[in-house]
């Protein structure tokens, strides 16, 4: 076993990374400059008090507790890979609640799981393209819970104009402390109760392009050029 990976698997070490993690989260959000485009969108949702699916690719996952309404509940799905347990534990002290699992792939206790959240009245967070890609392409979990559910699909992401782009598959935006940054929402999208597999893809692919062009906007309005979606022959999340 390589040093690295025995030193991650001590449970206090895991604590601490996690703990770190959440306040560099927030040092960067304290220190930036932070606008929001399109901040009515969520808030007419969150004024009816209507549930609703939150959307970003897994690259942008870094900073988006700070998009949530303060003292609102949401509950994101994360991993059961070590991976996902990392997140999972520092988003959790960030204010955010997880629910393990996937989605697709047999996650059908997830899905139930997530769909009681949404029917008690609380939201959720997914990135149609994790956990493992390809990048940028939305799987078909997120409308297939859209349709059971009957709440809405609403796209968001983030730019900042003081950031690294790790070199993983999802090209990972790490924000910078005493950045511009801002946060680009773009209008929900329903899926029919009644959609068919033809109505179901279509609804992805509306998924996809809308969680895309928000992704574009926030990085035009931080200064750099939009991060592309893995080629389509690569194939695209199930």
């Amino acid at each position: 076993m390589r040093p690295l990976k025995r030193v991650l698997r001590n449970e206090t070490i895991r604590r601490l990374i996690c703990w770190l993690g959440a306040q560099y989260i927030r040092l960067v959000h304290a220190t930036g400059n932070w606008t929001v485009v399109g901040g009515e969108i969520p808030r007419r949702l969150w004024n009816a008090e209507r549930p609703f699916i939150l959307c970003f690719w897994h690259g942008r996952l870094m900073m988006m507790h700070a998009c949530w309404q303060p003292g609102r509940v949401i509950h994101t799905l994360t991993s059961q890979h070590p991976d996902g347990q990392l997140i999972a534990r520092t988003t959790a002290h960030l204010g955010i609640r997880t629910v393990r699992g996937s989605t697709t792939r047999g996650g059908s206790g997830a899905l139930r799981a997530l769909l009681r959240i949404l029917e008690g009245g609380e939201s959720v967070g997914l990135t149609p393209d994790g956990p493992h890609g390809p990048r940028m392409r939305a799987g078909d979990g997120i409308v297939t819970l859209a349709r059971l559910s009957g709440a809405p699909i609403v796209p968001v992401a983030y730019g900042i104009d003081r950031r690294r782009v790790l070199s993983t598959w999802d090209r990972f935006v790490v924000a910078l402390p005493f950045g511009r940054g801002v946060f680009v929402w773009g209008e929900p999208i329903e899926v029919a109760r009644d959609a068919d597999a033809a109505g179901l893809e279509a609804a992805r692919q509306q998924v996809e392009d809308a969680i895309n062009a928000v992704t574009r906007e926030a990085d035009r309005l931080g200064g750099f050029a939009p991060i592309e979606p893995a080629p389509l022959e690569d194939g695209r999340a199930s």
